[in-house]
């Protein structure tokens, strides 16, 4: 990868609403297309389902239904897009937003500066 290149990035946060805790980042992952940001959800949901009270399995089980669909939708019209759901007393929330992903420098084939051989790990 060469050149910026468009897809979504994609967060799962959970926060306890019985404390004032913050929301804590549990996982993200890079997606370069609307199906595989989409997709990622669905897995979490479809992994967690069978370990959920009935009223949160519902709620996922209906957005696997039919709240993808919507999903999809916002995606591919580059519009960010939040699935959550509430499990005692914990809201989990995965949330997908467009993003321009720029590309990294690659080490191999390259020299390393000088420095880097001059580099000793610290001993106690």
């Amino acid at each position: 990868m060469d050149k910026p290149q468009r897809g979504y990035w994609c967060e799962c946060w959970t926060q306890d609403l019985t404390s004032e805790a913050r929301p804590i980042l549990r996982a993200s992952f890079d997606a370069y297309s609307a199906p595989q940001a989409d997709r990622w959800v669905a897995v979490a949901l479809r992994t967690i389902s069978p370990a959920l009270d009935p009223d949160a399995s519902q709620e996922a089980w209906e957005w696997l239904y039919d709240g993808r669909i919507a999903t999809r939708k916002a995606l591919l019209r580059a519009e960010p897009y939040t699935v959550a759901l509430t499990q005692a007393g914990t809201r989990i929330t995965w949330t997908i937003r467009p993003a321009i992903f720029l590309p990294l420098a690659h080490r191999q084939g390259i020299e390393l500066p000088s420095c880097a051989s001059e580099f000793k790990p610290h001993t106690d």
